[in-house]
């Protein structure tokens, strides 16, 4: 069997190295098994990736290895692990593939794969969030939440069993259903797992997605994209624009006290996950500065509205999805903008 050839995309390799600390707090807040979903996601995005490569230029893309890692840290910490290769197989093959092959596509892909297994597998992607391991070592020392007898000590005053915590509330939920808001400092390092009360009922609160927990971890993956030129800086910072400019303009201006405080907007979810690692790819966002700009800060914006307003409690995906689709109009618009403008100052 011939032997795959990659394409030599540095930049695509950086990316994977900036998630590096992202996925190693998530191996210490859940266990090995997060370690096991994203290489289930890398083999099945590589293979589909492999069979379907177009003659030209006949090589693998580097940025496959992104989407792998992307897709796989965006899922729930104990999601099944045949999900994780049907969602990054459909990311690849629909998301980036069937517009030709990497450069082509105007969708990120592992985007793509997490909404086509969220919007399918709905039970499934919703009820395999658990709390975080706290203390050290923490994962480092167990393969799952799954492999557990018992909880905890940190948690055995709740009364609850595993299974409870299988079916926790994660922040985002917690906040929308409960009214409960996360410790700013769990947020900071995705210690999240505590149990609380709400009307008489213990409730468990469950960490949310593999990767999207830790601010710490993303913020340094995010220092070093930046550090290395490799990610936007005017993308990332066009995101954080739109999402305080919405979230100030709903709770503070409108008075909608359903959208949480502009702290826990910014550092629970996977807002910051996404500004960092997806906003910035740099095939599905668009060209020209100004475009970058309005891209960015409509998907920040968008992102917000959708967790006051829409039926899921996170919505970053579909902000990202909408934006993607945004992209290559507005490099469109504002090129003709400027060349009918320029026609009619000479």
């Amino acid at each position: 069997m011939k032997k795959p050839a990659f394409l030599k995309q540095p930049m695509m390799m950086r990316v994977v190295y900036a998630l590096v600390p992202v996925q190693l707090a998530a191996i210490h807040l859940f266990g090995w098994r997060v370690l096991a979903l994203v290489g289930v996601s890398c083999l099945a995005a590589f293979l589909v990736e492999w069979v379907m490569i177009p003659p030209k230029p006949g090589k693998l893309s580097q940025a496959v290895w992104v989407t792998g890692v992307l897709f796989g840290l965006s899922l729930p910490p104990t999601t099944p692990y045949w999900i994780a290769a049907v969602g990054a197989a459909f990311g690849v093959l629909f998301g980036k593939m069937a517009f030709g092959g990497f450069g082509r596509n105007i969708f990120n892909p592992a985007v793509v794969g997490r909404a086509f297994v969220f919007v399918s597998f709905p039970k499934e992607m919703t009820g395999h969030f658990v709390p975080a391991f706290r203390g050290f070592p923490g994962g480092f020392a167990q393969w799952s939440w799954e492999s557990l007898k018992e909880l905890p000590d940190a948690l055995s005053a709740s009364a609850l069993n595993v299974v409870d915590g299988m079916t926790a509330a994660t922040p985002m939920w917690s906040w929308r259903d409960f009214q409960h808001v996360t410790p700013l400092g769990d947020l900071t390092t995705g210690q999240i797992g505590a149990a609380f009360d709400y009307l008489g009922h213990t409730r468990l609160l469950a960490a949310g997605s593999a990767g999207e927990v830790s601010a710490i971890a993303i913020l340094i993956g995010a220092i070093y994209l930046l550090w290395t030129r490799t990610a936007n800086w005017r993308l990332m910072g066009g995101s954080l624009i739109g999402a305080v400019g919405m979230n100030l303009f709903l709770r503070n201006l409108l008075g909608m006290e359903a959208v949480p405080p502009l702290p826990f907007t910014l550092l629970s979810g996977a807002f910051l996950f996404v500004t960092v690692f997806m906003v910035t790819d740099p095939i599905s966002a668009p060209r020209n500065l100004l475009g970058m700009w309005i891209y960015a800060i409509f998907i920040g914006a968008m992102i917000v509205f959708f967790r006051w307003k829409a039926v899921f409690a996170g919505g970053a995906g579909f902000a990202i999805l909408l934006g993607n689709t945004l992209a290559p109009s507005l490099d469109l618009w504002i090129k003709r903008y400027r060349e009918k403008n320029k026609a009619v100052k000479t």
